[in-house]
């Protein structure tokens, strides 16, 4: 696992600490204490590659003008043995870094020897990672939330396992509690409407009102008929409960694998009641004296921990609530399965759900640290320009599943992982059928397509690319090949930002910048030139290029065609 931006990074670390040292033995500068040093890349080209503040990091201690400070660290640094070619002092006191090309060139050498593992690295030393995402309501289809929860979800769990946890992909079925109540009650009305008239049974207010409601009921009574009007009420909800539910939850588990998620664990909260978890929890909690009662409902003392208001765990019917549930599935997570880190996706409307939960995992002895929470902003629809609410082939709610008949897996997933979740998302459907330069999936594929075509173009012409020990890649010296060379070497650290951060669409971003740069470098520079061994040099990158673009996608579960 090659990270030359870190290998680099390390080797400026050491130089300044080095410097300084020497720096206080020449009593140039008094006794200092380094903090952290911050290496950073500039954003102007001339700066050099790398640049840090540490000169004014240490202002106060040496009671010095930075720009003195630098000065001196830079008289006191030795580079050799290192890829630093040129240090310099810029502004009032930063010093900027420059590195010899073949610290660039080590890039390709290193993308040859790891190939589709280019870009893995290890911060997670295994570490047991739950991501827990979708968990959308079984009552009902999956929306646009779902959808973008899902791109996010999955891609994060993928840029964690690229850089070494040990992931666990998980789904939470909602199978138990006041919806699936809702749920029965919807069910029963629409059969003895649907059998007897709309007048012969009132629909509840609050029911669920989706024509999928009376879609399941149509087909039951195609395959049941009228049996069940004789039946008790309960008994009846049950039967048509369990024939929706699993219809349902198996229209759940076909919509995502055909949107690229395959869960590691279906993790059903109905397990939570059967295994006597839910009042374990609540047992645990009024034991440690967190609960208290309440004209006859018991209550979680949420505000003792930070939340704005306590919380009810038991209603006054005796029924637990969905907190109840929810904090024993997290207590499950950690405590039963023994994951070291969970994360969460939740929806905008689950925001003030965050501090009640995270007190709840104190409460019952978690670290709420461990628990990352991640709120995702809502997803606007667009269609001819217009904000589009329905289906076109069904003319009700757009669902995941009508969603990919309009456009491909490939633009869902890409789309909804270009911004951050905690950012709302306009989701143009016109732009993601597109094949053009301003349709984002299409430009990256047309990338690697492209350079498939260059090098099955040579391969006929008896050129292939050659391994770099046959190279002289010092050859690459132009603007436009220096900048590919630059980006392919920045995959590791920015998966390890993503990873770190929690933000996926780092890694599709990058994927992006790889492949603008490689249109501006096939624009500006010919690969197949009269001049063999520049020819063969900007195969090899061509072909490095080919191979991170490839790695990103797959990593992110979008296709690399080879021909478009």
């Amino acid at each position: 696992m090659i990270n030359l931006v870190e290998i680099a990074k390390n080797q400026i670390n050491d130089a300044i600490e080095k410097s300084v040292s020497k720096a206080i033995a020449a009593q140039q500068l008094p006794q200092v204490q380094l903090d952290e040093i911050v290496i950073e890349v500039p954003r102007e080209k001339q700066h050099g590659d790398f640049a840090t503040n540490v000169a004014m990091q240490i202002t106060r201690q040496a009671k010095k003008a930075p720009r003195m400070i630098a000065d001196i660290l830079i008289n006191h640094m030795a580079l050799h043995d290192t890829y630093i070619e040129k240090v310099e002092v810029a502004g009032p006191g930063f010093i900027n870094f420059h590195l010899k090309k073949e610290w660039l060139y080590q890039v390709l050498i290193a993308i040859e020897k790891e190939g589709a593992d280019y870009g893995k690295i290890n911060i997670g030393n295994n570490q047991k990672v739950m991501v827990e995402f979708v968990s959308a309501n079984p009552t009902g289809p999956m929306h646009m939330g779902n959808a973008r929860g899902g791109a996010l979800g999955d891609c994060l769990a993928s840029v964690l396992d690229w850089a070494g946890y040990d992931v666990t992909r998980e789904f939470y079925v909602n199978d138990a509690g006041n919806q699936i109540e809702k749920f029965g009650i919807s069910l029963e009305a629409r059969y003895i409407q649907l059998l007897k008239g709309e007048d012969a049974f009132p629909f509840p207010e609050d029911g669920y009102h989706g024509e999928d409601i009376k879609d399941h009921m149509r087909d039951f009574i195609a395959l049941e008929g009228d049996k069940y009007l004789d039946v008790e009420s309960e008994e009846r909800k049950q039967a048509f409960v369990a024939f929706a539910l699993k219809r349902n939850i198996d229209k759940l588990k076909a919509d995502l694998k055909a949107y690229g998620i395959e869960y590691d664990v279906w993790f059903h909260e109905s397990w939570l009641y059967e295994s006597n978890e839910v009042q374990e929890t609540i047992d645990y909690l009024t034991e440690k004296g967190y609960t208290y009662k309440d004209e006859d409902a018991l209550w979680f003392k949420a505000t003792e921990f930070g939340a704005e208001k306590d919380v009810v765990l038991v209603r006054n019917n005796g029924i637990p609530t969905y907190f109840a549930a929810d904090i024993a599935y997290h207590r499950n997570k950690f405590v039963k399965r023994g994951f070291e880190r969970v994360i969460d996706i939740w929806g905008a409307d689950h925001h003030g759900h965050v501090a009640r939960m995270k007190g709840a995992m104190q409460a019952i002895g978690c670290d709420p640290d461990k628990l990352d929470i991640i709120i995702m902003q809502l997803v606007r629809l667009f269609r001819n320009g217009e904000i589009a609410r329905m289906s076109k082939r069904t003319g009700r709610a757009v669902t995941l599943s009508d969603l990919l008949e309009e456009t491909s897996v490939d633009a869902a997933r890409f789309f909804f992982n270009m911004r951050q979740a905690g950012s709302h998302l306009d989701f143009d459907l016109d732009l993601a059928v597109s094949q053009s330069n301003e349709n984002p999936v299409y430009y990256v594929q047309y990338a690697h397509a492209r350079i498939c075509s260059i090098i099955n173009l040579l391969a006929q012409e008896g050129i292939k690319v050659q391994s770099t020990d046959k190279l002289n890649l010092s050859r690459l010296i132009e603007p436009e090949e220096i900048e590919l060379l630059k980006k392919l070497a920045e995959l590791p650290e920015e998966i390890k930002g993503a990873a770190l951060s929690m933000e996926p669409s780092r890694i599709t971003r990058y994927v992006l910048d790889l492949a603008s740069l490689f249109h501006s470098f096939y624009n500006a520079c010919r690969v197949k030139v009269e001049d063999e061994e520049l020819m063969m040099a900007r195969l090899k990158l061509v072909d490095s290029v080919r191979i991170v673009i490839k790695n990103v996608l797959n990593m992110l579960k979008i296709s690399a065609p080879e021909q478009m």
